[in-house]
């Protein structure tokens, strides 16, 4: 039996809303959690990104460690979430 390309991605996508459907509310509040600081943590890096290309050594470092921290945070509050499970 053969299947067109079309018919073969809009099975994919329905297995996956399938998927996402029986995906816990833990997980998904783990998921919420890790997005909301990961992406925090990236700004942060890019922030010091552009400190280093301006010449800015301390606020490079500065924003580095804030981002490390931001991070840790992260880990830590994720871990919350699982305890709260």
């Amino acid at each position: 039996m053969k299947f067109k390309p079309v018919t073969l991605v809009a099975s994919a996508f329905a297995f996956a809303a399938l998927g996402a459907c029986a995906e816990s509310e833990q997980e998904a509040q783990e998921d919420l959690v890790e997005q909301e600081y990961e992406a925090q943590e990236d700004v942060l890096e890019e922030q010091a990104d552009l400190a280093e290309a301006q010449g800015d050594e301390a606020t490079e470092e500065a924003l580095d460690a804030e981002a490390d921290a931001m991070g840790e945070a992260g880990d830590q509050a994720e871990d919350q979430v699982e305890e709260q499970y």
